[in-house]
């Protein structure tokens, strides 16, 4: 009996044991089944997070590719059974391969790499894309590895190239502006130089006869004067400080009639060829600016081929978009008339074209040529509210694109300039204002070698005395309004307020400018350039005087 109870407690005990090991089994095995479900789910969770990642990922294992999501396949233009297998590095543009060669290296080394890599990718159409890639190491099935995240970032780059390139345009515009006042500064200053040279001369030749020996000699002095005034109006011009007459024109008239002039001054071995718009759009345009601006840039050209080429001059409707004039400082989008010369001569050298509208730069010898002209065409296009652009290869050539805005009005015939005739003098009494004591004794003589009765004044506080003094037997008043002091701006307000019926000539080394348009819609007769022409200054004061 008592073995019996024996072997069933042993039995019972043996059954419990069975018990909590199948308890435990079972526990195990729901463990176990809770980890392959949670597997699962995560397997499942990163294949989402892969599948449907906006950026592109790849998986590289021996520097082939083994898996891709579908962001990838977009990106690149290729689908995924096309992609495994591939060597990464075809599908990174050529100038950035042996960079990313370089990083693949380190990561299949597993070597940490540094920042983020920039770099062009290509599409299966042949487009580049600018991707950011972000990558990591790992191990593969005990293969070295590693992946990479590839995001697409083209529209940004291009939105901070462009903001560079503005920033860059910006601080050049600004540059070129205060290059633009020193230049305006300067030219005035190198004008009332001239205006003594020209002005002594004219004097000395009106009383020399035709076999004087002296006479040849003055004339050289006073050609030499007048080239020097082109010069500082090239200057004035890229400063934008000159009279620009605008009017409605058609550049191919102005391409037309400027070839029959560069066919007299372009060598024989250059080929000109004229591709014309037939239907081009009307612009609002200087045409002696316009015609000045193609005759320096076809010069250029011709010094751009001396052993000979072609030059090429074309004209056509273009329009200017948005995208356009964000990376064009100071162009609105819109219609405009495009004016080119190519040539296919020696080009331009980088560093030599970020200058070359900058006055007085030049890559010519010495005595070949003074930097002016491209300043000069720069300033024209800006007081056209145009643009003005230079594209260039070495050895290859190079086109200028000059942009002028469109206008919807139509173009009306040129007019007709009147016969130089020579003018007299008269009896008048002149008061001639200016603070450069060789203009008032040059002008005075020259005045009253005319008839004329001249008082000077040397300032507008002056001038105002003597008006003040005499105002009823002073004619006409010559007004500088560079000066010191008041200066002539307040001189000519006191003159208008003294008599506002006062004839009144303003004189100024700049030419019809904003300051001098004011002057004379606040009531001024008339503007006279500096440095003074004998003729046109005549003509000018009888002008003034005759009328009523």
């Amino acid at each position: 009996m008592e073995n019996a109870n024996n072997d069933k407690a042993q039995l019972t005990s043996e059954l419990t044991e069975l018990r909590q090991k199948v308890v435990k089994l079972q526990k195990a095995e729901n463990e176990r089944q809770q980890t392959a479900e949670k597997l699962k789910r995560s397997e499942e969770n990163y294949r989402r997070l892969f599948e449907q990642n906006i950026d592109g990922i790849v998986v590289v294992v021996d520097g082939r590719i083994v898996r891709v999501n579908q962001a990838f396949c977009d990106l690149h233009g290729i689908p995924a059974e096309d992609l495994a297998g591939k060597n990464p590095l075809e599908m990174i543009h050529p100038d950035h391969r042996k960079t990313a060669e370089q990083r693949i290296k380190m990561l299949l080394r597993s070597e940490s790499l540094p920042a983020p890599f920039l770099y062009k990718a290509l599409r299966s159409d042949g487009s580049v894309l600018r991707v950011e890639v972000r990558s990591r190491p790992f191990t593969w099935e005990g293969k070295a590895a590693f992946q990479s995240i590839v995001r697409d970032v083209t529209e940004r780059k291009q939105a901070e190239d462009e903001k560079r390139q503005l920033e860059l345009q910006l601080r050049h515009s600004q540059k070129m502006e205060a290059v633009g006042t020193l230049a305006g500064g300067v030219a005035h200053d190198f004008n009332n130089l001239l205006q003594a040279v020209q002005g002594y001369a004219e004097l000395l030749i009106i009383g020399k006869k035709e076999n004087d020996d002296e006479l040849k000699a003055l004339q050289a002095i006073r050609r030499a004067a007048q080239k020097g005034s082109e010069l500082t109006r090239q200057l004035l011009t890229f400063s934008r400080k000159v009279e620009c007459k605008k009017q409605p024109v058609i550049l191919n008239r102005i391409v037309n009639n400027t070839k029959s002039l560069l066919v007299r001054t372009i060598p024989k071995m250059i080929e000109i060829e004229l591709d014309l718009e037939s239907n081009l759009n009307t612009v609002n345009a200087d045409p002696t600016q316009i015609e000045l601006s193609l005759m320096n840039l076809a010069v250029n050209a011709r010094d751009a081929m001396p052993e000979g080429g072609k030059l090429i001059i074309k004209t056509e409707n273009v329009i200017l978009d948005e995208a356009y004039c964000r990376t064009h400082l100071g162009v609105r989008p819109g219609d405009y008339v495009l004016l080119s010369v190519a040539d296919n001569g020696s080009g331009i050298e980088k560093e030599i074209l970020d200058h070359i509208f900058e006055p007085f730069f030049t890559s010519k010898e010495i005595g070949k040529g003074t930097g002016l002209g491209l300043a000069m065409i720069y300033g024209i296009a800006k007081n056209h509210k145009g643009l003005i652009t230079c594209d260039s290869e070495p050895g290859v050539g190079t086109v200028f694109k000059l942009y002028l805005p469109r206008i919807k009005q139509k173009t009306t015939a040129p007019e007709t300039k009147e016969a130089e005739v020579f003018l007299q003098g008269g009896r008048e009494t002149i008061l001639l204002v200016d603070d450069e004591e060789f203009i008032l004794d040059f002008g005075k003589q020259l005045l009253v070698n005319s008839g004329y009765k001249v008082l000077t004044a040397a300032d507008g506080e002056s001038a105002l005395q003597q008006f003040r003094e005499g105002s009823e037997q002073i004619d006409l008043v010559i007004l500088d309004l560079i000066m010191p002091g008041i200066g002539g701006k307040k001189c000519f307000e006191g003159l208008i307020k003294k008599d506002p019926k006062v004839k009144v000539l303003i004189a100024s080394g700049y030419t019809f400018n904003g300051t001098i348009k004011e002057a004379v819609e606040a009531g001024a007769s008339g503007f006279i350039n500096k440095p003074y022409d004998l003729h046109q200054m005549l003509k000018e004061i009888r002008g003034v005087l005759d009328k009523d």
